[in-house]
């Protein structure tokens, strides 16, 4: 039977809580141990599919179609394990299979109540991802102690533990240990009032983990120990880090993974640990010598969030080249063709991300023109193909209008629409195309190059694609079309043979790079820019 860690949050959001449970799932799987991770989300949407960027950050997209929290994003890179839909849990995922079942009268005419039909709706998810594959689930709790929304959660991790036995069960709680800067001091208080609360829930945490700027001293933690019921060694001490892949190391050295493995009863002489791959990827972070400068041309850049995936990846790939990237974000309604050489030209390479609606598109399109008439390295994700296509189809083919369905459906030229099969479907998401998909690469392209094979998997969260109907004019005026789907109807990748580096896909690979596997279309568009730069310095 698998063991279960829980990890939940006080005092404040955006403690790090995802980046926690990430470090502790690297740190177990480093060890041998079968690791599977969860989040357990208190907003009402189902899922976050449809919520706004800006409000929540980008929407991580799992192989098998799910959109999910972010968080998902932070445990694929740190595991490397690729996660499913049971992975991410919400109110209101839990609240529509409880009144479906209620509807089809699987209760039996009881009345519904929150426990026990609620928490074991919650149990129940939990307990399904502790098949015989798995050695440990760790699942972490969204929002703050205090909040109203989690308290169904809080209820049904207190009940998972007499479930399944104390040996098969650790809570881990995250807190903030702030310095006041008038007092001089960090303060404790702030941990003690959020175990306090807690502790009312019915949940005794096993160890607490103390977010803060300084080191904590041990009299700090023995206050924390005394106070908050917990052994003093079972106080952790989680710094402030510059390199959040240090984070693992950081929170092994303060013992945790150990903490972890003796709660939890396994014997941990037959689990050593092994992190010398990871421990190469932050040397060669630490150790990057060169910069360079990638321009990222958004829509949410108020809110970096929403691209988390894609920087990631980007860091991914510098790491790999050896440089540092400095990513400078561009809203996309700032570039026009006349502003584009003062906004564009300082930069190594330009990513185009993808997106949903109007709003800055044509800046897009003009990037996408920018970037191709002066060779600059560019790499279009989803909506970034799209926008090349159309500024290759005005520009180039002479379209003059052509635009994309999505935007302009009154457009001469579609040379970005729906599908014809698509066309009939009224419902918006039954149009979409989620999670993974296979594509066919042409021999002898830079994405073939790139990925070192020519059948390749990537995840997807779109419903436009290259219109079909202008497909050949594309080709016949030099675009190359260098990735389809196996049945050749779809393309989903191209590029421009010539350019030094103008390479778009239909798909999001960024969900898929991790430190130290990063995406291969990542590295080969890195080096791109690093040509450019070390080109440029020598021109100088």
């Amino acid at each position: 039977m698998a063991k279960h860690v829980f990890v939940t949050g006080g005092v404040a959001s955006s403690l790090g809580k995802g980046l926690t449970a990430s470090s502790l799932g690297r740190l177990l799987k480093s060890r041998g141990l079968r690791v599977v991770m969860q989040k357990l989300d208190p907003y009402i949407n189902v899922d976050p599919g449809t919520m706004n960027p800006f409000e929540h950050g980008e929407v991580f997209v799992t192989d098998d179609g799910s959109e999910t929290d972010l968080d998902l994003g932070h445990y694929e890179r740190f595991v490397d394990v690729n996660l499913t839909r049971p992975s991410s849990v919400t109110t209101g995922s839990i609240y529509s299979s409880v009144i479906a079942r209620e509807r089809r009268g699987d209760y039996l005419g009881k009345t519904v109540q929150v426990i026990p039909h609620v928490t074991d709706e919650i149990k129940s998810r939990i307990l399904a991802l502790g098949n015989d594959d798995v050695d440990i689930v760790i699942t972490e709790v969204g929002g703050t102690v205090g909040d109203i929304e989690i308290l169904p959660f809080l209820e049904a991790i207190r009940q998972f533990r007499k479930d399944v036995g104390r040996d098969n069960v650790c809570y881990i709680h995250l807190t903030l240990v702030p310095f006041l800067g008038p007092s001089g001091e960090q303060k404790t208080k702030p941990t003690q009032h959020s175990v306090t609360e807690l502790r009312s829930r019915g949940i005794q945490p096993d160890i607490i983990v103390c977010r803060s700027d300084k080191a904590l001293s041990e009299g700090l933690k023995a206050k924390i120990s005394m106070l908050c019921d917990v052994s003093q060694d079972a106080v952790v001490s989680a710094l402030d880090a510059k390199n959040l892949y240090e984070l693992p190391m950081a929170l092994h050295h303060q013992g945790l993974d150990d903490l972890v493995l003796s709660i939890l009863r396994f014997n941990q002489e037959e689990h050593p640990l092994a992190l010398s791959s990871w421990e190469t990827v932050v040397e060669k972070s630490n150790n990057a010598t060169g910069r360079v400068k990638i321009g990222l041309i958004g829509k949410y850049i108020n809110l970096p969030d929403a691209y988390l995936s894609v920087v990631e990846a980007l860091r991914h790939a510098a790491i790999e080249c050896g440089v540092m990237v400095d990513i400078e974000w561009i809203q996309a309604e700032d570039v026009t063709p006349m502003m584009a050489p003062g906004l564009l030209g300082h930069l190594d390479g330009i990513v185009i991300p993808g997106g949903f609606g109007e709003r800055g598109i044509e800046g897009k399109i003009a990037t996408a023109t920018w970037t191709r008439e002066n060779e600059v390295p560019a790499l279009g994700l989803c909506l970034g193909l799209q926008t090349m296509v159309i500024d290759y189809a005005r520009n180039v083919v002479g379209l003059e209008g052509a635009h994309s369905g999505e935007f302009r459906r009154d457009s001469p030229h579609l040379v970005i629409d729906l599908m014809e099969h698509q066309k009939s479907i009224t419902d918006m998401g039954g149009t979409m195309r989620l999670g993974a998909y296979i594509a066919v690469l042409r021999p002898d392209t830079i994405v073939a190059k790139a990925y070192g094979e020519l059948i390749v998997s990537e995840r997807h969260r779109h419903r436009f694609e290259v219109n079909t109907k202008y497909r050949q004019r594309l080709e016949d005026a030099g675009l190359v079309c260098s990735g389809l789907s196996p049945d050749g109807a779809l393309v989903e990748f191209i590029e421009l043979p010539e350019h030094p580096f103008w390479v778009g896909t239909q798909a999001h690979p960024e969900f898929k790079s991790r430190p130290d596997r990063p995406h291969p279309l990542f590295v080969s568009f890195m080096r791109a820019a690093v040509d450019r730069k070390n080109s440029n310095i020598y021109a100088d």
